[in-house]
């Protein structure tokens, strides 16, 4: 048992803001008082709920494959020391399992989205999340180039479709859906793209990545399940994106959505040398619509590695830079592709999608709809997210970097106009309680009765970059888990699920498409729940 007492409390889903309140915590849980136990004086302090990140990289296939690719920044990186609170690790631009936990939990984030696994690979990347301490987890399950999906969706069975989609849900084990480059990755295994989103792509006769998007986005509303659609949209990256970003969110037809990255889709221009932001347009036709989440993707300058399933993008940056290139396809579902990469104030295009991330996390007007995220690793690495707090709550300190980009990317960005300043309210909400209530998450990123006692006590410190990277206290489940920068345990945490309605027949019909199509046997190709450390089977929301 715990109580806190003394601190400004910034809790936005009770509507509590700064307000010097005391919180208990007895159980793992928020509770209204408690008799006896410790007592933590915060006097002085800031308290938040714990840090929910709803878009990030840390498990599987993709991120190892990273971590094998870039060695020269294991030489580099602050390596983790084994203690007896904590284990091996490395940190850097793709941090080991152990030391991604010690990372998270060291801001003060307690809760993590692998956002990005197919089934294939499922097995491993639950080992993977299991090595990652202190956190709890769930993920995302590619979707949008999976065949046997394609094809039914080609058909018109759409009733079939959404069986086999919750079917892979549960097989997976995963907690939402992800759709990357709808139909894009599926013909990049013909060597083509899906950029046009009224196209038919490669491999079918009348299939569009538009149809993928409105069918897939609606198979989720009908299984109810807490998070939407979670859409990567085609043509990541390219000047004049903004076009088919916009198209995708009208191909929704009003089905929820979540955009990832929004950063990478927010681009006008004809071609690299006239690139510009298109944040502007993007953000009013967002705010109109309440259907829609998504998460920054903010860019900072600096080396990092780019990880996608988007293989055609990936090969795009690799004939682009030069640099190091690794690509995969995962059988019928989805690939992946790797590329080092370094953002540099210099370079017009990095200006630019440095700028888009932060106009769109201060043109949105609702901070409930938009969250922070760098796309870990792909904008920047995780950990730095204390320094783009800053450039969000200090316009003298935007105004001080905007003097690094060139006078011809000044012209290309909206951001020297935005003199919005970002309260400690409203940094709780895109950190924590805004990315709880999108992931349906009710007892994470809130401090009220009945909540999962996760929350950080931060220094009130004016230094807004060492007030975020240094919290005093971590508790994760009403345990201390940091103090003044120490790890002080290392408890294992849950993982969430959704088992979605399905007709169990409908592996009648995809058993034989394994004899067919796939190198794994049905039978091997679910992940059985007991493999899941610590798993927490999360209800759906019922049929929209």
């Amino acid at each position: 048992m715990i109580r806190i007492t003394g601190g400004k409390v910034y809790d936005p889903a009770n509507g509590i803001n700064g307000q010097v309140r005391d919180i208990c915590l007895a159980g793992g849980k928020v509770v209204a008082d408690v008799d006896g136990g410790r007592t933590i004086d915060a006097t002085g302090l800031v308290i938040m709920p714990g840090g929910v990140d709803i878009h990030t990289h840390v498990a599987g296939g993709s991120i190892n494959f990273a971590r094998a690719m870039t060695p020269e920044d294991h030489r580099r990186a602050v390596a983790f020391i084994r203690s007896q609170s904590r284990r091996a690790g490395l940190g850097g631009m793709a941090p080991t399992t152990f030391a991604t936990g010690y990372l998270y939990a060291g801001m003060g984030w307690t809760t993590v989205n692998e956002a990005a696994v197919p089934i294939l690979s499922a097995k491993h990347t639950h080992e993977e999340l299991r090595d990652v301490p202190i956190v709890d987890k769930s993920c995302l399950v590619l979707m949008a180039n999976n065949e046997i999906v394609l094809d039914l969706l080609q058909a018109g069975e759409l009733e079939r479709a959404r069986h086999v989609v919750a079917w892979q849900i549960w097989a997976s084990k995963a907690y939402g859906v992800k759709a990357v480059n709808p139909g894009g990755v599926a013909a990049w295994k013909w060597g083509q793209d899906a950029k046009q989103l009224s196209d038919p792509i490669a491999g079918y006769h009348t299939l569009t990545p538009g149809a993928i998007i409105k069918g897939l986005a609606q198979i989720v509303d009908e299984l109810g399940l807490p998070h939407p659609l979670h859409l990567h949209c085609n043509n990541l990256g390219a000047p004049g994106n903004v076009t088919t970003t916009l198209e995708s969110m009208k191909a929704l037809e009003g089905h929820r959505a979540h955009m990832a990255h929004l950063q990478y889709h927010a681009y006008g221009g004809d071609d690299w040398s006239t690139m510009r932001s298109e944040t502007v347009q993007l953000a009013e036709y967002f705010n109109a619509h309440p259907n829609l989440t998504t998460d920054a993707g903010a860019v900072l300058f600096g080396d990092t590695v780019t990880i996608t399933a988007d293989g055609p993008w990936q090969h795009l940056l690799y004939k682009l830079t030069g640099r190091k290139w690794g690509n995969l396809d995962v059988e019928n579902e989805t690939g992946c592709g790797i590329v080092p990469y370094s953002y540099r104030p210099s370079n017009l295009v990095n200006a630019v999608q440095w700028a888009a991330g932060l106009e769109l996390l201060l043109l949105i007007d609702d901070p409930w709809r938009v969250f922070l995220t760098t796309d870990h690793p792909n904008g920047a690495c995780f950990w730095r997210y204390p320094e783009i707090i800053q450039l969000l709550m200090r316009n003298d300190f935007r105004r001080e970097c905007l003097a690094s980009i060139t006078p011809k990317a000044r012209k290309a960005i909206k951001l020297p106009e935005l003199d919005r300043e970002y309260s400690l309210y409203e940094i709780a909400i895109i950190t924590s309680a805004g990315p709880a209530r999108a992931l349906g998450l009710k007892e994470k990123g809130q401090l009220g009765v009945g909540a999962d006692a996760d929350l950080v006590i931060y220094h009130d410190d004016p230094d807004v970059l060492r007030m975020f990277s240094h919290p005093r206290y971590v508790l994760k489940a009403g345990e201390i888990v940091v103090e003044d920068g120490d790890i002080r345990a290392t408890p294992e945490g849950r993982e969430f699920l959704i088992k979605p309605a399905y007709d169990e027949g409908i592996e009648n019909f995809l058993r034989p498409l394994f004899e067919d199509q796939y190198t794994m046997s049905f039978e091997n190709y679910p992940v059985e729940v007991q493999r899941i450390e610590h798993p927490e089977i999360r209800d759906c929301m019922g049929t929209e």
